[in-house]
């Protein structure tokens, strides 16, 4: 009987910063991308998305995929081969930036409030 053969990380894919290359929609997802990396040597960690940082999901929610900056491409490759859309290069996918949300918020608020205004000032000369 043989042992089983441990998988084992490249040293050459375990240098740099962390980028992140895949999303899994929940923790058994993203542990099964990981484990796909882990099987080319890629290391990987995993994080909790930006905003689903809440303790009583434990499990749930989705899941970023991080490995150092010189094993990016290569866990990209193995993405596609296995039919696992990557991230877009160019490191992390933070989404949308703080302030561009905030921006657009306030646009969008402003113009409901327009719009309610003018409603009530067409209501009131009616």
């Amino acid at each position: 009987m043989t042992a089983p053969q441990t998988p084992k990380i490249k040293a050459q894919y375990a240098s740099g910063d962390l980028v992140r290359v895949a999303g899994g929609r929940n923790q058994a997802e993203a542990e099964f991308i990981q484990g796909l990396l882990l099987e080319e040597g890629v290391p990987s960690l995993l994080r909790r998305t930006r905003g689903f940082d809440v303790p009583d999901f434990l499990a749930a929610g989705p899941r970023d995929v991080l490995v150092p900056a010189s094993g990016a491409q290569a866990a990209r490759d193995v993405l596609l081969e296995s039919a696992i859309e990557p991230s877009p290069l160019g490191g992390d996918d933070a989404g949308t930036p703080p302030l561009t949300l905030l921006l657009a918020i306030l646009a969008g608020t402003g113009a409901l409030a327009l719009i309610i205004w003018v409603a009530t000032q067409l209501g009131a000369t009616g």
